[in-house]
């Protein structure tokens, strides 16, 4: 298929508690495997097998892009992974980044002589913001979704990692810039401005809580529903839209969970040299983004 063989492989986080953690990291690699753009795709987890150290040793091809699922740059891309997978001279000074900018890094797997091209995680990509419209117009049920609406992106917080508040912002910033929402904010369940106070910082009537997380869990679906007053117990349930303060509120869950995802993997293994081929565009078509525009015009925010 290729001149030289080329894997992908999907790290993610996983968990031993959520069985549901791991599913998005599932379809979005089947989504790649059945658009052929490589050779062999493979999953890879720190709670779940199967385990990121292994993962390398059970590919055969020479050319191996390993493309985190994981929301921010942090603990896990810049310590866990690259440890796990015994990537020779990693540092984090390699992807010369402030915190949104990490792209990729070559390195060796010495221990079984492979050239590992070692992206950034999908959170911080550009695509991703078309990721966050797209959520959007899924629990609308509406492509056209934004005038008259506001949007809340929202994310954990500061007190884990302050790169995680920097994603989120990112993507706030290029979503309003293009000027498809009437209001676009930044809200973090651990520091200001607070989820819980949702309908505070929006003057629509119609508000879509988009939580930048990669699977729905405990935070998705327990923490944020009751914390902006969805509900008052999780386990019964939540309207879409409910209505809070006179606010119209459709609350989508986890960004990850949506299929477009998949393309925001691809387009990391892209630009760290995979040969993708037309997949980019399948995926889209599959994915219900937008399959068949030039490069220039892919993006929600046109670049």
């Amino acid at each position: 298929m290729h001149a030289h063989s080329q894997a992908l492989v999907v790290v993610a986080h996983g968990s031993h508690l959520n069985p549901d953690a791991s599913n998005p990291t599932y379809a979005h690699a089947d989504t790649i495997r059945d658009a052929g753009a490589f050779d062999e795709v493979r999953e890879a987890f720190w709670k779940e097998e199967p385990h990121f150290r292994e993962v390398i040793r059970t590919l055969e091809s020479e050319e191996i892009y390993v493309v985190p699922l994981f929301i921010s740059e942090g603990y896990f891309t810049e310590q866990v992974i690259p440890r796990e997978l015994r990537l020779e001279g990693w540092d984090p000074e390699r992807w010369d980044s402030d915190g949104t900018d990490a792209s990729q890094a070559t390195l060796e797997a010495t221990d079984v002589g492979k050239r590992v091209h070692y992206c950034g995680p999908v959170g911080t990509h550009d695509a991703m913001s078309d990721v966050i419209v797209q959520r959007a117009e899924s629990v609308t049920d509406d492509s056209d979704v934004g005038d008259g609406f506001g949007l809340a992106v929202v994310g954990h917080g500061t007190e884990r990692n302050e790169n995680s508040a920097k994603a989120v912002e990112y993507h706030a910033d290029r979503i309003r810039e293009s000027g498809r929402f009437d209001e676009v904010e930044a809200l973090f369940m651990d520091e200001e401005p607070e989820v819980d106070d949702v309908t505070d910082f929006f003057e629509s009537d119609d508000v879509v809580v988009v939580p930048l997380f990669v699977a729905d869990g405990y935070h998705t679906q327990e923490d944020i529903p009751e914390d902006m007053g969805l509900t008052d117990d999780y386990r019964t349930g939540w309207d879409v839209p409910a209505t809070v303060d006179d606010t119209r509120i459709w609350y989508a869950g986890a960004v990850g969970t949506e299929a477009l995802t998949a393309d925001v993997l691809l387009e990391r293994a892209a630009d760290a040299g995979a040969d993708v081929g037309a997949a980019i565009d399948e995926v889209r078509r599959r994915t219900g983004g937008t399959g068949n525009e030039s490069e220039n015009e892919r993006s929600v925010t046109g670049d």
